[in-house]
């Protein structure tokens, strides 16, 4: 079966790609949620040919200048305080399952970790991520799949009760539902879901790799809400503008039972995958995309809601 009945060989400058024989496309998915700032944005191409020519991959065991300044470039502007830099979003959300369950047997002595997600939720396709993800229709043809998992109703307050029985380590969920139908949770929702966490001391974890850096309007998806996750996890548009990069932003008090030995990938030691992060992120500020999201945002939201109600 042929699913790929386009060949695309170029894309740069802006949203438009163009196939083998010339034809001009306008990329409405932005590379599947990747491209923010278009393809091939020039200040990006930039940074990665500086790099190309002066360094491409270092082991983590030494310093890497271009990783801190990403780095402080993500906790200055979050809630988070450590990052740990990976090659995906199904990654990062793997290392915040990984640090919830080592903080769950480390801090929490728990014997088995759960972790609640949400029904109808996407996180990824690697093993853990697939298991986390709360769409039987994804797992099918993948089972049996991975223990410590249970799901609960989206936007449902009566349901977040069960939390206090379950007694997770973690709660990991999107604030938009993405895969899911690009349902955005309930504020209300959100604000009983954080209050239960404080109070059972339950990590809040949030995937942020479909709303992160710009997306919704605010910087972060959380940022609407007024609350502060302990885990967010990042990638696609929001770092690497195609590159693979992902990472996960933690608070000190969980980030201090990880360390980069559980979580050691290769690609993201490039050094021209995290330049590509320091590019966008500079460029992102440069040009207002979160002010241009808003606003952008505003009259779309307008126009399909005008349809929807038909």
């Amino acid at each position: 079966m042929d699913v790929s009945p386009i060949t695309l060989v170029e894309g740069k400058g802006g949203s438009y790609v163009w196939d083998d024989q010339g034809k001009k496309y306008l990329d409405y998915s932005s590379g599947i949620a990747t491209c923010n700032l278009g393809h091939v944005p020039e200040v990006v191409e930039k940074a990665v040919q500086e790099q190309l020519s002066k360094l491409w991959h270092c082991s983590n065991l030494y310093h890497i200048p271009n990783q801190e300044k990403l780095a402080q470039v993500l906790t200055e502007n979050s809630c988070g305080d450590q990052v740990f830099f990976c090659n995906s979003g199904a990654e990062a959300n793997e290392a915040a399952i990984k640090i919830a369950k080592k903080y769950g047997h480390d801090v929490l002595e728990q014997d088995s970790p759960l972790i609640v997600t949400f029904k109808n939720s996407f996180h990824g396709r690697t093993m853990a991520t697939l298991s986390a993800t709360g769409q039987q229709k994804i797992q099918k043809g993948f089972t049996p799949l991975m223990p410590g998992f249970d799901y609960l109703p989206f936007n449902d307050k009566k349901a977040l009760e069960q939390l206090k029985e379950k007694k997770p380590v973690a709660v990991l969920l999107e604030l938009v539902q993405g895969e899911g139908g690009v349902i955005p949770a309930d504020s209300e929702w959100v604000k009983q879901l954080e209050s239960i966490c404080k109070e059972q001391n339950i990590l809040l974890m949030v995937d942020e790799i479909q709303t992160g850096m710009g997306r919704t309007g605010t910087l972060f998806c959380y940022q609407h809400y007024g609350i502060e996750p302990d885990v967010i996890s990042l990638a696609k548009g929001g770092l690497g503008s195609g590159f693979p990069i992902g990472a996960i932003i933690a608070k000190e008090h969980v980030a201090k039972v990880f360390s980069p030995r559980y979580t050691w990938k290769y690609l993201w030691r490039q050094s021209a995958c995290l330049d590509c992060g320091i590019g966008y992120s500079e460029t992102s500020y440069r040009i207002n995309c979160i002010g241009r999201s808003k606003y952008h945002s505003g009259i779309y939201m307008g126009k399909t809601s005008t349809i929807s109600c038909g």
